[in-house]
């Protein structure tokens, strides 16, 4: 493992294992995220995406096994709420380190924003064909972040080249964080299936390393639109170069610090309903061993 991957990616898998096309039980979904955590890969592994609704039936399914439970909750229902009754939830084994929101107008955002938990992450989803200036507006200056959707079990969930592209400068130009959910299950731009079914419909797929070596090197102001659009497309993994101190793609450098601090600040996570899938196919790519 080099150090500048491991940069990269740390903590950058947020696991939706109860969400399509998964699926999975919440019993079977909590159980793989205990054992992903004592494995090699472990420091890939972020959070435990958890609806706000099934809060309860995950403290009765806890295992008496010690597991760090890092939760993202999405939340549902009357807002203000469903906070009151987050403040009031106490778990020495649960650690709540985000919410995430579904898509609202900005109005209501701005007033949500009001009465939010201090100390907690709060994501809130932007659809690709709403007004993107309006929502970075409310965002801006907040500490709160934004969400967008990658992908789906259908072809028309995948937003286009340019979509993902204008997205992510925009992100930067407010410098407002962002993390990215469904759909980023494959390191490079290829064509899968969206499911595991047998008449799956196939689709173009982003990369979530194209995606975050582009979101790093935007957020360091050293990418213009063009070359941005090029990365995204990128689907060799030979343009790419990791070393115990930089990732380079073609001509393009990030040092160690430019990605910690684009982790930190900018780009947070994906959400993905496979753990697995994103660490087989870098041990394919021989990124991982």
């Amino acid at each position: 493992m080099v150090a500048s991957l491991e940069a990269l990616l740390s903590s950058v898998v947020d696991y939706a294992g109860l969400f399509p096309p998964a699926k999975l039980e919440l019993q079977s979904a909590m159980a793989n995220y205990a054992q992903y955590q004592t494995t090699s890969y472990t420091w890939m592994l972020g959070r435990f995406i958890l609806p706000i609704s099934r809060l309860h039936e995950f403290e009765q399914l806890l295992p008496e096994k010690p597991t760090k439970w890092s939760l993202s909750v999405i939340m549902t229902g009357d807002v203000q709420e469903v906070t009151a009754q987050l403040q009031s939830f106490n778990n020495q084994k649960i650690g709540i380190t985000s919410l995430e929101f579904p898509p609202l107008p900005p109005t209501e955002i701005e007033t949500i924003l009001s009465y939010l938990p201090d100390g907690i992450e709060s994501f809130f989803e932007i659809p690709f064909n709403s007004d993107f200036k309006s929502y970075l507006s409310v965002l801006q200056h907040t500490g709160a972040a934004a969400k967008i959707r990658t992908g789906g079990v259908t072809v028309d969930a995948f937003p286009s080249l340019t979509q993902l592209c204008q997205s992510i400068f925009a992100f930067a130009e407010a410098q407002v964080p962002f993390k990215a959910t469904a759909g980023l299950h494959h390191p490079l731009l290829g064509k899968h299936r969206l499911t595991s079914e047998p008449n799956s419909p196939v689709s173009i797929m982003h990369g979530f390393l194209n995606v975050i070596v582009l979101a790093a090197l935007v957020y360091q102001h050293k990418s213009t639109p063009e070359t941005a659009l090029e990365l995204l497309q990128e689907s060799s993994k030979e343009n790419f170069k990791f070393t115990s101190d930089s990732i380079s793609w073609k001509d393009y450098q990030l040092n160690i610090s430019e990605i910690e601090e684009t982790r930190q600040r900018f780009f947070r996570s994906f959400g993905s309903c496979s753990f697995q899938e994103p660490i087989d196919d870098l041990k394919e790519l021989q990124l991982l061993i």
